[in-house]
């Protein structure tokens, strides 16, 4: 069984973060688990990294910052005159007719799982819906993070709703009032 699971993981793409999407679990001190789910697959991009930065959530920064120092995250700087930074402009600046512009950190998250081949970790559905389907990409919410976690068993149902309740206090948009009823909500759909 646990080589099955090894097996999984490998085939798991990189996860690119946004913002809203990682400190959700800094937020409430369960980053943890993304290294126990994605080892060697999450990808911080540098606009999201810099978004970090700001003073009044320096302790988030560090909660980063030990993350790097333990290889448990890579930083991915986006470098002007690459295919990245072309699509990252475009959100960020000069998007399409019909299209409209969205925040650094989602736009860098699309911008390298459309280059490098990953998976958008973001909540952020509603603004960035038009490109996840635009360029075909794969997409993951802190929500099916931690299902996820429960599926593969790092978390009880009961953790998750600990875990859940924590992050929505936080101001956390996940979708359902609780982990539970998310978890029943995705049985049904």
């Amino acid at each position: 069984m646990e080589r099955i699971q090894r097996e999984a993981i490998l085939l798991i793409d990189s996860l690119f973060f946004d913002t809203d999407c990682l400190s959700a679990f800094l937020w409430v001190h369960n980053e943890s688990l993304l290294p126990k789910l994605y080892p060697g697959k999450i990808v911080i991009p540098k606009p999201v990294y810099v978004e970090f930065c700001r003073p009044s959530i320096s302790h988030l920064k560090a909660r980063i910052d030990t993350m790097l120092e333990n290889g448990e995250v890579v930083i991915q700087d986006i470098i002007v005159g690459t295919n990245e930074f072309s699509t990252y402009y475009q959100l960020t600046e000069l998007p399409a007719d019909g299209h409209k512009t969205i925040g650094k950190g989602e736009a860098a998250s699309i911008a390298l799982a459309k280059e490098k081949g990953g998976i958008v970790a973001s909540n952020n559905f509603r603004d960035i819906d038009i490109y996840v389907k635009e360029f075909e990409l794969e997409h993951t919410t802190t929500s099916d993070i931690l299902t996820d976690a429960y599926k593969r068993g790092l978390i009880t149902e009961t953790e998750g709703n600990s875990i859940w309740a924590a992050m929505v206090a936080k101001r956390r948009r996940l979708g359902a009032s609780s982990f539970s009823e998310y978890l029943l909500s995705k049985q049904k759909g």
